[in-house]
């Protein structure tokens, strides 16, 4: 994953004084009036890794298919030389599936040779995140397991080729590319298959390694996973859930703030959400995701110290407050909305999921407090506090739901300690999930339980890269791992596919995405309380080190701040006491 990355950043920046001071023909200037805006993401192009299955019937459909895995130059030539060669009959249908080696966000550029056809001949392109995908039919009135939708992004496309010429098609988060040529006795040339790779040109900033390498290469996927998902705006996934979703965020603007600083695409995404949804609504029609907006807005700040963006939001902040506060009554009952959303996993549970969604309301005043306080707004504050302290009169019982739990440790409405002995670490990491199994790590460090949540997160995060992931998923549960068939492989009688055969809710089968910010939690965690870093002042002004390496022998790493990068080292002794070396930028106090 790393020298993948490595590779990518090489040839970005290599390119990268071209695109970045590329002109306008002086005609554009005029004639639009300032209606052009320049793609802000970069393109690269990544050929296939491997084959990884062809239908080539007796062997004569698919020739000379690993020319694809070579280096390629967009440009076709004359004659069939040094191409792929795919060849249908009267009843045969020439097939190719490719793995691009990781999962990535754009689409495929096809260089094509000559043809036997005067006419572009008919391909078919199915675009999956997993191999089962590639291979999987497309069904778009009814979700269902074992089908693939074309919602949000177009992965299932039908459609002509030239010959001797080039064409690219595709916008969606994939991994693997089938192509099939439609046509009845035709032959078409493929020189090139190369995947467009668009992303954010930035550099990871943050870092993190110790001696475990799996908990490296979780970091790593973590932070990749969410970058990913910095496009124009911040979404939750590349292939579905292509929008802003205000919770699902809050663990992606924790990973982002760790691995790549303080990076725009988190005000900009702000901005818009308060314009889609201008108060008295809900954000994404969802009261729980508007309690996110306030945590996000406080954790926000808390790292950058960006008072001037905390003040272009204090009308919507303030508005805000006062929605929550007029539906909370003097007995702590609120009526905030019908629908109670903590994540899909949970929803079985109505009872946890009421006790954890009043704890995240106590979280998010509480946070709320804290941005009247910075934006001097005490009346406000104070409207906050009481809300808090309305809240707290009725505290709910768990009903044994970790994400639940959670929440009320984070929230301070149960010892944290009690919560997780007697919720959160019960059967270590069974009933995770992917979106609420960051919080359920944060409620294990707040009880002291580190060894505890490392364990858990090289047994359910590093059981998604033990089936072929390279970004991490929507939902993942360890049981699925059972007798199934890894995505990068071909799915076989008598295993299921880990893809195509789980999920649940609005993700059954190839709905479900392999690549989900929500899910990059340990990334954020990892950095926090391994590595050992707290923002103590905002803007990282003052911050404290305080490493928990439980079985590590050492960890080092980097942190970005406003002021430049911060350097760490942790090392164990003979003794098990820790020796650390820190090395900060100017304007910034550290404490160990």
């Amino acid at each position: 994953m790393k020298s993948f990355l490595l590779t990518i950043q090489l040839c970005l920046w290599t390119c990268a004084s071209s695109i970045l001071y590329a002109q306008l023909p002086p005609v554009f200037e005029s004639i639009y009036d300032g209606k052009i805006q320049k793609d802000e993401l970069t393109r690269i192009f990544i050929s296939p890794q491997r084959i990884v299955w062809k239908y080539a019937g007796d062997g004569s459909l698919v020739t000379n298919e690993n020319e694809l895995l070579k280096i390629g130059n967009s440009q076709t030539e004359l004659g069939k030389k040094n191409m792929c060669e795919m060849v249908s009959n009267q009843n045969e249908t020439a097939s190719i599936l490719l793995d691009y080696g990781k999962e990535i966000h754009g689409g495929i550029q096809l260089v094509l040779g000559g043809s036997t056809r005067r006419e572009p001949s008919l391909v078919r392109i199915r675009f999956g995140e997993s191999v089962g995908e590639c291979n999987s039919q497309t069904r778009n009135y009814e979700w269902g397991v074992g089908y693939s939708t074309d919602d949000h992004a177009k992965r299932d496309i039908i459609m002509e080729i030239p010959r001797d010429g080039l064409i690219e098609l595709g916008n969606t988060g994939f991994r693997f590319v089938r192509i099939d040529l439609l046509q009845k006795n035709t032959t078409i040339h493929i020189k090139e298959a190369r995947a467009i790779l668009r992303y954010r040109d930035i550099p990871y900033l943050g870092s993190f390694k110790s001696n475990d390498e799996r908990l490296n290469k979780i970091w790593l996927t973590g932070a990749y996973t969410v970058h990913l998902n910095m496009q124009e705006y911040l979404w939750d996934g590349i292939k579905r859930d292509r929008l802003i979703w205000l919770g699902d965020m809050h663990p992606e603007v924790s990973t982002i703030a760790r691995v790549f600083g303080d990076n725009d695409v988190v005000p900009k995404t702000l901005d818009l959400a308060c314009q889609q949804y201008p108060l008295p609504q809900w954000m994404n029609g969802m009261s729980a995701y508007s309690l996110w907006y306030l945590i996000i807005q406080h954790d926000w700040y808390k790292y950058n110290g960006n008072i001037d963006f905390l003040r272009k939001h204090q009308n919507y902040i303030l508005g805000l407050i006062d929605l929550i506060d007029s539906k909370v009554d003097a007995e702590g009952r609120e009526n905030l909305a019908a629908e109670r959303f903590l994540d899909w996993p949970s929803t079985p549970n109505k009872e946890g999921v009421e006790a954890g969604y009043r704890a995240l309301i106590v979280w998010a005043m509480q946070d709320a407090v804290k941005l009247c306080e910075i934006l001097k707004q005490p009346i406000a504050a104070k409207k906050a506090e009481a809300c808090v302290a309305r809240m707290n009169k009725y505290v709910k019982d768990h009903h044994q739901l970790k994400q639940a739990a959670s929440l009320m440790a984070i929230a301070g409405l149960i010892d944290p300690e009690k919560a997780c002995n007697e919720v959160v670490s019960v059967g270590g990491a069974k009933d995770f999930s992917t979106f609420y199994g960051y919080y359920m790590l944060q409620a294990q460090a707040k009880a002291g339980q580190y060894q505890q949540a490392m364990d858990i997160i090289r047994q359910y995060w590093g059981g998604m890269l033990d089936m072929g992931a390279t970004t991490f998923w929507e939902d993942f549960n360890l049981d699925w791992t059972k007798n199934a068939t890894r995505i990068d492989e071909v799915p076989v009688p008598g295993k299921k596919d880990i893809h195509g055969d789980f999920g649940a809710y609005c993700y059954p089968g190839f709905r479900h995405s392999l690549c989900h910010g929500w899910a990059s939690g340990p990334t954020a965690w990892m950095s926090e309380h391994i590595l050992g870093v707290k923002i103590l002042e905002a803007g990282c002004k003052v911050i404290k080190v305080e490493p928990h390496l439980g079985d590590l022998q050492w960890v080092e790493g980097t942190f970005p701040t406003p002021y430049g990068l911060i350097e760490i080292r942790h090392s164990k002794r003979a003794n098990g006491t820790i020796e650390s070396t820190v090395k900060a930028p100017k304007g910034i106090k550290v404490i160990k």
